[in-house]
């Protein structure tokens, strides 16, 4: 037999973790780069665009600045957009194997 109070626990525990590394994230950072390192992007543990570098050769130097912030921000709502698609789909892919337990959010786990 089991102890359904250990499990209980065991789950908030490890939500409580999730949690706690999911703050972290934000400060993890990656750079990716193409074209001979002629352009380079920053994100983070967030899945969130921080940085676009781009060579003088691509652009008017004067918009430079403008453009880099446009696709950061174009980016990060695509993957805002996703995020969404994403975790819908996987509701849906699951709705009803979750059991329905008071003071217990399973749909936090997508």
């Amino acid at each position: 037999m089991f102890d359904i109070m250990s499990i209980m626990n065991k789950v908030k525990e490890a939500q409580a973790k999730i949690k706690e590394a999911q703050a972290k994230l934000v400060h993890l950072k990656s750079e990716g780069e193409s074209g001979a390192g002629m352009v380079k992007v920053v994100v983070n543990g967030n899945r969130k665009v921080v940085d676009i570098q781009m060579d003088d050769s691509l652009v008017n130097v004067a918009d430079k600045e403008m453009l880099a912030d446009l696709i950061v921000a174009a980016t990060n709502k695509a993957m805002e957009s996703i995020d969404v698609k994403i975790k819908e789909e996987l509701k849906s892919a699951t709705d009803g194997m979750m059991p329905n337990i008071p003071g217990m959010d399973f749909g936090n786990m997508f």
